[in-house]
């Protein structure tokens, strides 16, 4: 028997209901969670007011959403065929000749377009809110703010110059072994951007507490060039700091990453965290439809038994296995232990795998 529109739909809309409901209540409740703990991180700061809190909350809201998403999917197909076994709808489809896979045909849709949404409208708008999230975090509770940016042409770095003053160094491409770069420009500002001097440098390396320049060309105003061959300035940088202060990839968006990846990879800077969360954002539906699934054969098979807090906690248990293994697997991603591809695919593959295995099984019994 062919499942009609009419039971398509209403599967459907089951499926979305509860989805809805348990996102929902799952992100205000993060939300809540983190809002307090923002408030205990600046209780000591007496510049940040409970406006700046609420903010940051906000803003980081749409990123907790998107890790929400996947429990969501899970809590929300278990609670759907949970009810439509209990009230017995889903028995009336078998002895009808509903096989499982077309009663769960709707669901899998549902979530695979929430998956599109999620990758497509949800990821851009959570990495642009969470860079001003990232912002605001280092103005008022770290104090670090962004210290480079990585453009078509090359690397941007700013840093604090004499007692008011800023330096701002270009450069077209890093070693980041040592730290070396090629190419570089570096322009002295004073009060208010007051441009005071330029230097030209075919190389610039990070020292004990200075820029070392070599082959440098030094100009300002009203003043003739002067080539030296090794020129010092004064910094508190380190590798770290700059590592530290680099765009983490939740803050670019799913559609800037392949250009943003490629620009990374030709000024030096190793791009195997984002290529990690590139392929992670590819592989986000077909997560969610494995939950789904796995979802759904618990809660079929154990609502029939009247196991109602059995069933809740195989999900949570499923859900908290899960979210291990996918960590674990994309940290030894990020080692270079396995390929990146091989690492962000892993937990989707095994998950669809694990779904698949459990309904033949289910509609085998």
């Amino acid at each position: 028997m062919t499942l009609s529109p009419t039971l398509f739909i209403y599967i459907g809309r089951q499926f979305l209901f509860w989805f809805l409901a348990v996102f929902f209540v799952m992100i205000t409740v993060i939300v809540l969670i983190d809002a307090v703990e923002l408030l205990r991180r600046s209780s000591s700061k007496t510049d940040v007011t409970i406006t700046v809190v609420t903010s940051m909350a906000l803003l980081r809201g749409p990123f907790l959403a998107q890790e929400t998403i996947p429990f969501a999917a899970m809590f929300g197909g278990m609670l759907t065929y949970f009810r439509l076994t209990r009230n017995h709808e889903l028995v009336v489809l078998r002895a009808a000749g509903v096989s499982v896979w077309q009663f769960m045909l709707p669901a899998l849709l549902v979530v695979v377009m929430v998956g599109v949404a999620k990758v497509t409208l949800l990821n851009p708008l959570s990495s642009l809110l969470l860079s001003q999230f990232e912002e605001l975090e280092g103005r008022y509770l770290t104090g670090r703010s962004s210290l480079l940016a990585v453009s078509s042409s090359g690397i941007w770095l700013r840093q604090s110059y004499g007692e008011s003053g800023q330096a701002v160094i270009h450069a077209t491409s890093i070693e980041t072994d040592d730290l070396k770069l090629r190419d570089v420009i570096v322009f002295l500002l004073a009060e208010e951007d007051r441009f005071i001097g330029r230097i030209d440098a075919k190389t610039a390396r990070v020292g004990d507490g200075q820029w070392e320049f070599t082959d440098a060309w030094l100009t300002g105003p009203e003043k003739p060039g002067e080539f030296v061959s090794s020129h010092t300035l004064s910094t508190d940088l380190t590798a770290d700091k700059i590592q530290d202060s680099f765009a983490s990839p939740e803050t670019v968006s799913f559609w800037s990453l392949p250009r943003f990846i490629k620009i990374l990879e030709q000024t030096g800077f190793s791009a195997l965290a984002h290529r990690l969360q590139l392929h992670t954002l590819i592989a986000e539906p077909v997560l969610l439809v494995a939950m789904v699934m796995i979802a759904a054969s618990f809660s079929m098979r154990l609502s029939r038994r009247g196991g109602a807090t059995l069933l809740l906690g195989a999900g949570v248990l499923t859900s908290f296995l899960l979210f291990i293994v996918t960590n674990i697997v994309h940290a030894i991603g990020l080692g270079g232990g396995v390929p990146v591809v091989l690492a962000a695919w892993t937990p989707a593959g095994v998950s669809l795998m694990a779904g698949i295995a459990l309904l033949m099984h289910l509609e085998d019994g």
